[in-house]
């Protein structure tokens, strides 16, 4: 199907805006809005705010519920840019999180595979034979050769003087501890999820978590985190397509318990949140992150539309207050 939808000025995209029923009440301020941030950028943060109808399938006769372009009743443009711009200090929030959990991760891993061996980054049977022998069925390649594969393009991207010193003085290969400060939080967590399951569980004891399986999936989610927020997605009430586990039973992490057997906050960014706090506090046992984050929650912008939106909307649990905190 060719796309036939035309250019529009910024003028045209405010009047169409506003013929779909949104408020502006500032021109000037909205037009420039959408010359800084742009208009599609901005739909991800209006769509909350469109009308919803029932319409039936012509063949299957099946009734759904799909949004209009028209916009519920007082929805006004500012509505939209708050929501923008807390989405945006919530990914700075993040990825501040991230960074100190990502150098974190570097540390325990090289510091258990090391002791063993100098290059266990290279060598595969350091590593767990199924997880890093597991065959790609489109590639044809092995776990490890895909990861052998980020690693030599990390490697051959970096402008790192270290790397070109390394190089030049002990020959082409770098030892763990030098080679993991090139790694990306993706390789990190490919190269965990490779790591012997006793090596796994050693790490993820460190942290609480008394399941290697559910850690490797915290660390994979985390990742997928970051790019979201590295990238500038939205992220506050997007629907999560990496999803991390929770322990089997109640009680195992406390904070936890709000999440077990419900699918629909497993599926929004606030597990994610939870999920960085808690990995946060163990990296920087005194950091006030989490504080910061609950500051920023709870200045949530207000909406004029008669469509209320709230951090529930990120799935973010009743009660979540009592935990978080501690």
């Amino acid at each position: 199907m060719a796309y036939n939808r035309p250019w529009k000025s910024f003028s045209d995209q405010l009047q169409q805006l506003k013929d779909r029923g949104m408020v502006v009440t500032d021109e000037v301020a909205a037009l420039n809005y959408l010359e800084r941030i742009g208009y599609y950028r901005l739909t991800a943060y209006w769509y909350s705010f469109r009308q919803f109808q029932v319409a039936q399938d012509p063949v299957t006769k099946q009734l759904s519920t799909v949004r209009t372009d028209q916009f519920e009743t007082k929805t006004q443009f500012v509505d939209a840019v708050e929501l923008y711009l807390f989405d945006k200090k919530l990914r700075l929030l993040v990825m501040d999180a991230l960074e100190r959990i990502e150098i974190g991760l570097r540390v325990d891993i090289v510091y258990l595979l090391g002791q063993r061996n100098t290059f266990a980054h290279l060598d595969a049977t350091a590593l767990h034979p199924t997880f890093a022998g597991k065959v790609d069925k489109r590639s044809g390649k092995t776990t490890f050769d895909i990861w052998q594969d980020k690693y030599k393009g990390l490697l051959d991207r970096s402008k790192e003087d270290f790397v070109k010193h390394y190089r030049e003085k002990h020959g082409p290969h770098l030892p763990l501890w030098v080679a993991v400060e090139i790694w990306d939080f993706g390789a990190i967590s490919q190269l965990l999820a490779m790591m012997k399951v006793a090596d796994q569980q050693q790490i993820a004891s460190k942290y609480g978590v008394n399941d290697w399986k559910v850690f490797k999936s915290w660390v994979r989610s985390l990742s997928y985190l970051r790019n979201l927020s590295a990238h500038h997605s939205r992220l506050w009430n997007r629907n999560m397509t990496d999803q991390p586990g929770l322990p089997t039973h109640k009680g195992d992490i406390d904070w936890c318990d709000d999440f077990i057997g419900k699918a629909d906050l497993i599926a929004r960014p606030f597990l994610l949140l939870s999920i960085a706090r808690h990995m946060i506090k163990v990296v920087c046992p005194r950091t006030e992150w989490h504080l910061r984050v609950q500051q920023h929650l709870q200045q949530f912008p207000l909406q004029h539309s008669n469509r209320k939106l709230s951090i529930a909307d990120m799935g973010a649990p009743a009660g979540w207050e009592g935990w978080w905190i501690k």
